[in-house]
């Protein structure tokens, strides 16, 4: 525990990422894994990630377990992804990037890394929220859906929850989302992780 505990306060893994886009800086699974490494090693502790693709009621989803360990003692941390078949990634890019979403959190938990947002990934970048929001009628049923766009504060807590292993399927469930839009929904929680 007191090398764990070592590791976890003289790691620095600065979010080194840039995202033009959103106008935010991000870390990345391999940016933290760069840094605990030398950590690790001056300090005589062993780390593994190990994922597992699992499934419940039908969502599938990697849990990511890592473990660190010293010859004797041994502490593991787990971080979940769900995986999105759709939203324009192929079955190997879903899987990648469920892996790097739970691995990173897996790490971020075991090593006490802030994840905060950066005041400019909420930031509205000079453009005005809108003060009224379209509704949109969906195309069975008969509840209104709100249409989800760009720049507003639900757009911002949809990239939260799928940066967290939520499925889009729920947000479209809950929002009406254009093709367009939706595309950019998850370039944008992409280029987060």
């Amino acid at each position: 525990m007191k090398k764990l505990i070592e590791v976890q306060s003289e790691l620095k893994a600065p979010k080194n990422q840039y995202n033009s886009f959103g106008k935010y800086n991000y870390r990345s699974k391999e940016d933290i894994l760069e840094a605990v490494k030398p950590l690790l090693a001056k300090h005589g502790l062993l780390m593994t990630l190990t994922d597992e693709v699992k499934e419940i009621a039908g969502l599938p989803f990697v849990e990511t377990i890592i473990r660190v360990e010293d010859g004797k003692d041994y502490v593991e941390s787990r971080g979940v992804a769900g995986i999105e078949k759709s939203g324009g990634m192929n079955l190997a890019q879903a899987f990648g990037s469920a892996s790097s979403y739970s691995g990173k959190y897996a790490l971020g938990n075991m090593f006490l890394l802030d994840d905060t947002k950066d005041a400019d990934a909420t930031n509205d970048h000079g453009k005005p929220s809108p003060k009224v929001t379209k509704m949109v009628k969906p195309i069975t049923g008969t509840a209104q859906k709100q249409e989800l766009k760009p720049n507003t504060e639900q757009w911002e807590k949809a990239i939260g929850f799928l940066i967290g292993g939520g499925l889009i399927s729920a947000i479209e469930g809950k929002y009406a989302l254009d093709k367009v839009n939706k595309q950019l929904l998850m370039d944008t929680v992409l280029e987060k992780a």
